[in-house]
């Protein structure tokens, strides 16, 4: 029995040193992981990564991490204004098998989902915010977008007739979906201008957007969207994800 006893008791300590040495080696990579993860995408700051599953050490034997979570904080991805760039907030993806070479210099996760934010202030940038004309005597502008309820875009408008400003702005709902890496907002009906209609072409030139998101980390793109209260809220989707190298 003290000899059973005595066995136990190094098989514990044994498989505590182990569990210690394995969460040390997951922390060092993880670490490792976002130093690389910032520099491969030139981030202003250092990301969130945590490997997930245990033991770790027999996920590095095998080549293989089965789950990999990354957090960007403050991302800023490409428009088609080759000048402009357009911030992603809470950008946070779960990576399933990643393969990593052996000097941990490439890895490449098969899978890749994720969600993410863009403020409303950013969508504006692809807005039309300064005046058009929407019929003679008539101009227009986006002065805001906001939450409109049950998945849709609150598209509101300025007004000017003959040079003066229309004491109510106009308000129109809007549907926002995906189609390609382009966020694309379209109006759900035609308002009227100083109560008076105009035609579809002139006034969807103003109410009808489209933003492109491109260049998202590791290759990931755009799948779904939809309004909500503090911006839209987007999610992505990849395979054969870059992560490092």
């Amino acid at each position: 029995m003290r000899a059973l006893r005595i066995l136990l008791i190094v098989v514990v300590i044994v498989g505590g040193l182990f569990v210690i040495a394995d969460r040390v080696a997951v922390n060092f990579a993880e670490g490792e992981a976002a130093d690389k993860l910032r520099s491969n995408e030139n981030l202003a700051s250092t990301p969130d990564v945590s490997i997930k599953g245990f033991p770790f050490l027999t996920q590095v034997v095998g080549g293989e991490l089965d789950d990999v979570e990354i957090g960007i904080d403050d991302y800023e991805a490409a428009t088609a204004n080759s000048t402009e760039k357009i911030r992603i907030d809470d950008l946070r993806a779960n990576m399933k098998g990643v393969e990593f070479s052996s000097d941990f210099g490439s890895a490449t996760a098969a899978s890749a989902t994720g969600t993410a934010t863009v403020s409303y202030d950013e969508l504006m940038k692809a807005a039309r915010s300064e005046p058009t004309d929407v019929a003679p005597g008539v101009s227009a502008k986006v002065i805001g977008l906001s939450d409109g309820g049950n998945g849709k875009i609150k598209v509101t408008l300025r007004a000017t007739a003959f040079g003066v400003e229309l004491p109510e702005p106009v308000e129109v709902l809007s549907t926002v979906t995906v189609k390609d890496n382009n966020v694309e907002v379209v109006a759900d009906g035609l308002p009227e201008v100083g109560g008076k209609e105009l035609a579809e072409s002139r006034i969807r030139a103003i109410t009808d957007f489209q933003q492109t998101i491109d260049e998202l980390p590791g290759g990931v793109e755009l799948d779904k969207v939809q309004a909500a209260k503090s911006g839209v809220e987007i999610t992505v989707k990849g395979s054969h994800v870059r992560l490092a190298g």
